[in-house]
């Protein structure tokens, strides 16, 4: 049961992994399912670092890449303030990959701003597509270091380079989705930013004018105003993806995946039971507020 709280407040987010694949995507040539690599923030005390290899039930005999504060500005530093980012990089992850097919299962903990589907999305349209990942940090961190890893360590796994507009526009889908979540809801900026992916891929546009009406009738249809700044964001966001010749055609594949792992971990028992847990507990809070009532009557 561990985390597994965490997951199901983050499912909605999950599903935003719907992410078309950019080519090139990475070609793990001698990488394994099963392979594990570890990314550390560089400003981890020695303690913290033991207790988060520790955590992840690693050693420092493991594949482990460091990543800095100095590399999170350079991706994230056009996107979101100094201050979100922070001094430190501190969040860390553990990548195992997993066999083809199984699509992209996150999990975090202490991270307080990147959501498991943000760093899925970021994974995704770097091209990466099968793999366990882990984050963590030794206490709550907003988890900006670990996305810059995540990146950082399938570059070094391939041995290749993977561009940096890539790079960029993997960042700024993340930052747009948070900034969505924080003004119209978590729920309603996923659907959101899925159902587009979902029109583009099946009626694609030509100019960014055929895309603002895309994204305002997409809007519209699910009863959601954006702001003038929000839908030139998106605008901006969605052509930048189109000049990278994404394969839209690879996302209904994408949204297939996302749908059965979450169709998975709900008809996993100790998920049921947890959920079960959860209703009687609202059940009990309900008859104690009908008692207070009663009892003023």
């Amino acid at each position: 049961m561990k985390h597994t709280w965490k997951k199901l407040l983050s499912l909605v987010l999950v599903v935003s992994l719907v992410v078309p694949t950019v080519l090139p995507s990475l070609a793990l040539a001698d990488a394994a399912p099963g392979d594990v690599i570890v990314t550390l923030g560089e400003n981890l005390s020695p303690a913290e670092r033991e207790k988060i290899l520790a955590e992840m039930n690693e050693t420092e005999n493991t594949e482990i890449i460091t990543v800095s504060n100095q590399e999170e500005r350079e991706y994230l530093g056009d996107y979101i303030s100094s201050s979100q980012i922070g001094t430190r990089a501190l969040s860390s992850t553990k990548i195992t990959l997993a066999e083809e097919g199984s699509g992209i299962n996150v999990e975090t903990n202490n991270i307080t701003w990147v959501s498991e589907g943000m760093y899925a999305n970021a994974l995704v349209t770097a091209g990466v597509e099968d793999a366990d990942i882990y984050v963590t940090a030794p206490f709550p961190v907003s988890g900006t270091a670990a996305l810059t890893g995540l990146i950082k360590a399938y570059e070094i796994a391939a041995e290749i380079e993977i561009p940096e507009e890539q790079k960029q526009v993997a960042n700024e889908e993340m930052v747009r989705t948070a900034e969505l979540a924080e003004s119209i809801g978590v729920e309603e900026a996923t659907e959101l930013m899925n159902r587009i992916k979902e029109e583009i891929a099946n009626n694609p546009v030509e100019s960014e004018e055929d895309l603002r009406e895309l994204i305002r009738r997409v809007a519209a249809e699910l009863g959601i105003e954006l702001t003038e700044q929000e839908l030139d964001g998106l605008v901006s966001l969605f052509m930048r993806m189109k000049n990278l010749n994404i394969d839209w055609n690879q996302v209904q594949d994408q949204i297939s995946k996302v749908r059965d792992n979450l169709g998975d971990f709900l008809a996993r028992e100790d998920t049921q039971s947890f959920i079960s847990k959860i209703l009687e507990v609202i059940n009990q809070l309900i008859e104690a507020i009908k008692g207070f009532f009663t009892s003023e009557a």
